[in-house]
């Protein structure tokens, strides 16, 4: 692999935007990627791209979040039929009623308010549809002749149409989409509440209870197990691309960095018989703590469920209640569960940020499904702690930190003994022996951390914290008292918002 140099990213230059001291560096380098042969997959050169250096910033905001969301191409669908999660949204029968009067969306149809982030392929701005009072939209601007020069084309090209499969509460909609002469433009769900990085930021000791983190880590975990059915490896977990919507859920941002591939999902009957011998995965504190060397530490074997539930919270209070449970669960285990993990996807990019990079991609073996399982452990321990595990002080460190060190936990912690079973069951380096190599989701579901998460009723779970309502008049005072200011670029009609706009600015 050629020598990979980077640089740092600039700071983003917009009122009111609260980012870290530090932001992490997205990357995108020498992407050579491969995928198995399926006729109901395009062909690879036209589902990855090839980039040097290319790096990108999260786009995070203190009141504000911007969201990818279902494509709808304007083109083809005027309503959302085939999104029944957002068939009751009123802002699709705000776009209708503007198509029918004028036709084809376009930028003059919104009032850009405030600029929200910008990322490697484009920016994000806070939008209102004119005339249709208070009905918000991020807005995702990317410049043609950018994309082309940067050779980002394919990556833009490749975040719309998965945009375009995506039908889940936990999952972002995208309305419509349209280009001008010079801008291609997404028109997205926006997020009022921000981002996890933002919100962690504002915790007492700047990291989330072990209660809140396991709302967020369950939704996020249904929002993977969505898109790895739909042959999608996410590949850009982390807190800043996880917003908060209105109502306090999450939605996943971000998918310029995605990989599509091949999945066939199937019905696997589970068996009643453990897999393994109840002694071969060692779930006791000696060996979650890094004091432990025996090999069932190191290199668990076995991930079943079979395998946790016998060994995890066997106080004397509970154990009647638990007999009963574990009675119950022996016709559960034997019912056959949905199983939809894309393991025959192949990539070598790459690709992602570094304190999140799986070993695997580090030592350039190629990847699959399995570093979203390394991410999403990173992503908990980082929750919980304030911190990722493996953070160096430069970013070389860090990578070496990655594939060298041993997990370790902070002296003190008081997290449980499940949430530390299964940080240390998802960042096994080898992704061979990883929670959620073989059956994905369904093996982490089960685990004993989400014991008390109704997988089914997860969207009735009241959230940690719900997001302030955005006030629109702070928004109207600015736009007054800038309004003489707006002459300093020349923006043509088809590139500009009607009446007060804001000039565009990609980096």
């Amino acid at each position: 692999m050629s020598k990979l140099e980077t640089t740092k990213s600039p700071d983003l230059s917009i009122q009111d935007l609260s980012i870290s001291s530090s932001p992490r560096t997205d990357l995108s380098i020498s992407t050579i990627s491969n995928s198995n042969n399926c006729s109901s997959c395009k062909d690879t050169n036209q589902l990855n791209e090839e980039c040097e250096g290319s790096e990108k910033t999260s786009l995070s905001s203190s009141t504000y979040s911007y969201s990818v969301t279902d494509p709808i191409d304007t083109r083809v669908r005027s309503n959302p039929p085939s999104k029944p999660h957002k068939s009751n949204d009123m802002r699709w029968d705000a776009i209708q009623s503007v198509k029918s009067k004028d036709g084809d969306l376009s930028l003059s149809h919104f009032r850009l308010l405030k600029k929200l982030g910008f990322g490697d392929i484009g920016s994000v701005y806070l939008a209102e549809l004119r005339g249709m009072g208070g009905c918000l939209f991020a807005v995702k601007v990317m410049d043609k002749g950018m994309l082309v020069g940067r050779k980002k084309l394919i990556r833009a090209e490749t975040e719309r149409e998965i945009l375009s499969m995506l039908d889940h509460p936990f999952l972002p909609t995208l309305y419509s989409h349209f280009d001008t002469e010079k801008l291609s433009c997404l028109l997205m769900e926006f997020c009022s509440g921000g981002d996890l990085h933002i919100l962690r930021q504002r915790q007492p000791g700047k990291y989330f209870s072990e209660q809140a983190a396991r709302f967020y880590a369950s939704e996020v975990l249904l929002a993977l197990e969505y898109l790895h059915m739909m042959g999608v490896v996410y590949r850009d977990l982390k807190p800043e691309n996880v917003l908060v919507r209105e109502d306090g859920h999450i939605m996943l941002s971000d998918f310029d960095l995605s990989l599509r591939c091949c999945v066939s999902p199937r019905l696997v009957r589970s068996t009643n018989e453990p897999s393994c011998t109840a002694t071969s995965y060692c779930i006791q504190q000696s060996c979650i703590e890094p004091s432990c060397r025996l090999p069932s530490c190191v290199e668990p074997t076995c991930f079943q469920p079979s395998c946790f539930k016998p060994r995890l919270f066997t106080s004397s209070k509970s154990s009647n209640s638990k007999t009963e449970r574990n009675k119950s669960n022996v016709g559960l285990d034997s019912r056959p569960v949905l199983v939809v993990e894309p393991t025959a996807a192949r990539s070598m990019s790459f690709v992602g940020t570094h304190e999140y990079l799986a070993p695997e991609i580090i030592r350039g073996d190629g990847h699959g499904s399995a570093v979203d399982w390394w991410t999403f452990g990173i992503f908990l321990y980082e929750l919980l702690h304030g911190k990722t595990p493996f953070k160096g002080n430069g970013n070389r460190e860090t990578l070496f930190n990655v594939v060298g060190q041993s997990l370790k936990f902070p002296e003190g912690s008081n997290i449980s003994s499940a949430a530390k079973d299964l940080i240390r069951g998802l960042l096994v380096k080898d992704p061979q022996k990883r929670l959620g190599y073989k059956r994905g989701a369904t093996e982490i579901k089960q685990h004993p951390f989400f014991e008390s998460i109704n997988w089914a009723l997860i969207r009735g779970i009241h959230p940690p914290e719900i997001p302030k309502p955005v006030d629109l008049s702070f928004f109207n005072q600015t736009a007054k008292s800038t309004q003489p200011q707006n002459d300093k670029k020349k923006a043509s009609d088809s590139d500009r918002s009607s009446g007060l706009y804001l000039d565009f600015e990609f980096f």
